[in-house]
């Protein structure tokens, strides 16, 4: 049998880090994975291509305010079917990439699903393997919705969403988060009539309310149309659509929506199933995660665990920081584990939604001191010269120390404009010092600036 120091099962974000990372530090490594391509759910079918699909669907967006920038076009279309193809190039390219990492750092791909038939051996298709130490990284699959059949065809999960032939004339999406909203998003501007059915009574739940109910707005004027506080009872194929039930949860009331295609999107759940967990004794939690120590590890020896099958954010940057900080404290490096509360989240719609830390609400509710600082883009010189200008930066401070305690951004770019804060919180930075750093004139950080200065009471521009 083939031995390794580590045995990596799955080469989503996570997996894949780990694995290079760990082959850096030294480590004989091999990283198992069934897909024909490396890179996981985020890059085969998540993260990437529905990006690739979210900026395709914006140019096509763009193109009908492009007079206002004295610009003439004639009779524009758009064909999916290059669409499509693009987005797969871009997945191609990538996945290709990481297979050219693996080969440089030494890291050997096992191709085939991986199990564990007992602590330090891991089994691909008719070959098992030593391992000293076994990381599961196998991430996560689309939650399912009761009595609800997905078929990828016309009930579809996130997959299917990202590869439809044609532009469904009715689209409803169940369920307001990251995924509904940016696929919502895309379905929309290509001519679909998109209804977000969500079980509670605003979008995004977690984000800062103000940024929710502002960005729900701004799609709701784009064309996306909402139904808050409803629970969906069935959904029946009939033919090449279906019909979806839905009940109101403040009376009862039940009504029904008709439509080419439905996406559920209710959220993820771990992908833990079939690895043979159970019969090892690994320890999971109440939700069906991996329960793991402050160094990864998981309660038998030799097991650890990261990114979408251990508690804390289902994002592919957790993942990642998860690998680094377990190969490392594997290899006998001190690092400390990631903090989660500084891990940003991002939406990818148009305008981009971005959060870190706490939200106002959550600061309210726990009687937490706090000021509040708001700089809205139509008052940014880049923003209105881009035509940028939905949206605001939103900063939480504590009053004493100025320490940042939130950030939450909608707006252009808000996913790099976050990052500034994240260094802020990550080094300690307050409130005062972001605000006296110079930012380029003009730009959209400036903003960031300006909602600082306004948390501390010396707004300039508002």
């Amino acid at each position: 049998m083939r031995n390794f120091d580590l045995v990596v099962i799955g080469a989503g974000p996570g997996g894949y880090v780990a694995a290079i990372r760990a082959a850096q530090l030294g480590l004989s490594v091999a990283c198992v994975e069934e897909r024909a391509t490396l890179g996981g759910t985020c890059l085969n079918v998540g993260c990437i291509p529905s990006k690739a699909l979210l900026s395709s669907s914006e140019h096509w967006a763009e193109v009908k305010h492009l007079a206002a920038h004295g610009i003439t076009v004639g009779e524009a279309g758009f064909d999916l079917a290059a669409m499509m193809a693009r987005k797969d190039k871009v997945v191609g390219d990538l996945t290709k990439g990481i297979a050219h990492l693996f080969k440089k750092n030494g890291v050997e791909w096992l191709n085939g699903r991986g199990t564990i038939p007992a602590p330090g051996q891991v089994r691909v298709g008719d070959e098992t393997v030593l391992a000293k130490n076994i990381l599961i990284a196998t991430g996560s699959d689309p939650a399912g919705l009761a009595g609800v059949t997905v078929d990828e065809e016309v009930v579809l999960t996130s997959t299917g969403a990202l590869a439809l032939p044609k532009v469904p004339d009715l689209l409803v999406v169940i369920g307001a988060g990251v995924i509904g909203l940016e696929l919502g998003q895309v379905w929309a501007r290509l001519g679909a009539k998109v209804t977000v059915v969500e079980y509670l009574d605003r979008i995004l739940p977690g984000a800062d309310g103000e940024i929710a109910k502002t960005a729900q707005r701004l799609l709701q004027r784009q064309g996306l149309a909402f139904q808050l506080g409803r629970k969906v009872a069935s959904v029946t194929r009939d033919g090449a659509g279906a019909t979806v039930t839905v009940e109101r949860r403040d009376n009862g009331a039940v009504d029904t929506i008709e439509a080419d295609a439905v996406l559920v999107a209710i959220g993820r759940r771990p992908r833990t199933a079939g690895l043979g967990l159970e019969a090892l004794g690994v320890t999971l939690d109440a939700r069906g995660f991996i329960a793991v120590d402050g160094q990864f590890r998981t309660n038998v020896p030799g097991i650890l665990a990261i990114g979408d099958v251990v508690p804390g954010p289902m994002l592919a940057h957790k993942a990642e920081e998860d690998g680094i900080a377990a190969v490392e404290a594997l290899a006998g490096h001190a690092h400390a584990a990631p903090d989660y509360a500084l891990v940003p989240g991002v939406v990818y719609t148009a305008p981009e939604i971005a959060s870190l830390g706490a939200t106002e609400e959550a600061l309210k509710d726990s009687a937490t001191p706090h000021v509040v600082g708001r700089f809205q883009f139509i008052a940014n010189g880049r923003a209105r010269a881009m035509g940028a200008t939905d949206g605001l930066v939103k900063v939480l401070g504590c009053p004493d120390t100025g320490r940042i305690l939130g950030a939450h951004i909608l707006g252009r770019n808000a996913g790099e404009l976050i990052q500034e804060l994240v260094l802020a919180m990550t080094t300690g930075a307050t409130l005062e010092q972001v605000a006296a750093s110079s930012h380029a004139h003009p730009g959209m950080g400036e903003a960031v600036k300006e909602a600082c200065l306004a948390a501390l009471g010396k707004p300039l521009h508002a």
